[in-house]
Order: C-alpha cells, then structure tokens, then sequence
C-alpha cells in the first residue's frame, strides 16, 4: 500500500465508525434511568429522585419552633426565605444522634410549599437503572410503604418526595384559646 491507499483506508474506516455511532440507539438496548440524589440516614443509604430537590445547603442557624411535633426541627434562613426543616430520622422513627455541622438541608418544593429535609451525609447524584428499584416492603425500619418508591438489591431505599410533602402530619394548626 502506498501512502495514499492508508489514507483513504483510514478516511473509510473512520467513516463507518462515524456512520455507526450516527445510528440512533436500540431502544431495547438502552436501560431506563432516573437520576437520584443518595443521601445517609441513620447508618442507612436512602435516595430521593434528583428532580425532586430544589437545592442542597449546608444546616446553618436553625431556630428552634415551640409547640410543634418533634420532626420538625426548626426553620432555617435561606437567601431570605424561612424554610421548615423536617427531621427525617424523626419522622420516620429512626435512631437519632444529634445534629453536627455536617448536616446538609435537602430543599424540596411543590407548589407553593418549600420544605427542607435533614440528611446527615450526601452521597452525590447518580443515575439508576429503574430495573434495579424493586417495589417497597410493607414497612422497613419503621417507614411506612406509602413513603418509599421502592429499594435496590445494595439497600438503597429510594423514597418519595411527593409521599412526604402531602404527609398531613406536615400541617400545623395550633389554636390559641383565650
């Protein structure tokens, strides 16, 4: 082969390549996925679908609110607004062991309504192939299946968001009696 001859080789190589990955995919091939945000909870790996949070801050200057459930940490200023902040651990009935510097405050929003969650640790963003999310136990740890989307086979317990921001438990109505 002369110089040339490699050239062209090369030049036609390159085009099937270019027209083979051109093709659009196998839909059969192709896994579906969500992508989640997996946080740490007592010990344990929960997930919430990533489009489902707003934002992710760091637990700054929480106030603590009187004469409401326990759940309910407190509010927190973020760039102005006060957000509630539930406690997750709490709210499920999980074993608790304080709050530290490096809780994280998940920001969900539905609507109108703009609450944050507590998470003792973030693990990143990922995405899950939805093959691997079986559907959720009856209960698991005290979480009632109403709240979980479903678990993997590694434990991850995927949970969900709108399950949690509909909770009744989440509206507070004190009445002062005079």
């Amino acid at each position: 082969m002369n110089p040339p001859d490699k050239v062209d080789a090369a030049r036609a190589i390159l085009r099937d390549r270019a027209r083979r990955l051109a093709l659009a995919p196998d839909s059969q091939a192709t896994e579906a996925t969500v992508d989640v945000l997996e946080f740490g909870l007592a010990s344990e790996r929960y997930a919430l679908l990533a489009s489902k949070v707003h934002d992710v801050q760091p637990l700054r200057e929480l106030t603590p609110l009187p004469c409401t459930p326990p759940f309910l940490r407190g509010l927190v200023n973020i760039r102005g607004r006060l957000v509630p902040v539930i406690d997750l651990k709490r709210f499920f009935g999980l074993p608790e062991r304080g709050i530290t510097d490096l809780h994280r405050v998940l920001l969900l929003r539905q609507g109108e309504v703009e609450i944050g969650l507590l998470a003792d640790t973030i693990e990143g963003v990922f995405a899950l192939g939805t093959h691997r999310i079986q559907p959720p136990p009856a209960t698991l740890a005290g979480i009632a299946a109403e709240y979980i989307t479903g678990v993997t086979a590694d434990r991850l317990v995927v949970l969900d968001a709108d399950a949690i921001l509909g909770d009744p438990r989440l509206v507070i109505e004190e009445e002062v009696i005079s």
